[in-house]
């Protein structure tokens, strides 16, 4: 079993920015797909990043381009999220997800296996 640990969520004002961290204990992995997700209130969750096994491939959703970037450290077992010039439509919680067996980038929350718990992002305007 694999636990995910979301950490580093807040309340900022817009144009700020945060660092969300996702460790991964247990039956841990380095290899593995990782990837963000968000989930605003009364809103589907959303694709927000994913990052392959090698942290070589990234692909972001068209609303954090430019502005989000998620890296890796495959010897913490760690995925980052650094979140610049936040607006406020970036409120949600913010949830990491993991796939022990793809090495490439994933963007259908399906096809992930493990989940954090989420943390609270909010950004006031």
């Amino acid at each position: 079993q694999v636990q995910l640990v979301e950490s580093g969520g807040g309340l900022v004002q817009a144009g700020g920015s945060l660092r969300l961290s996702c460790a991964a204990s247990g039956r841990t992995f380095s290899s593995n797909a990782r990837g963000w997700f968000r989930q605003a209130p009364g809103k589907e969750r959303e694709f927000v990043t994913a990052i392959s096994r090698s942290g070589g491939a990234t692909y972001y959703a068209d609303s954090v381009k430019g502005r989000f970037t998620i890296s890796r450290d495959n010897a913490k077992n760690t995925v980052y999220l650094q979140m610049n010039s936040l607006k406020p439509e970036d409120t949600a919680v913010y949830y990491c997800a993991a796939d022990p067996s793809w090495a490439g980038v994933l963007v259908d929350a399906a096809e992930y296996d493990y989940w954090g718990q989420g943390t609270q992002v909010t950004v006031s305007p």
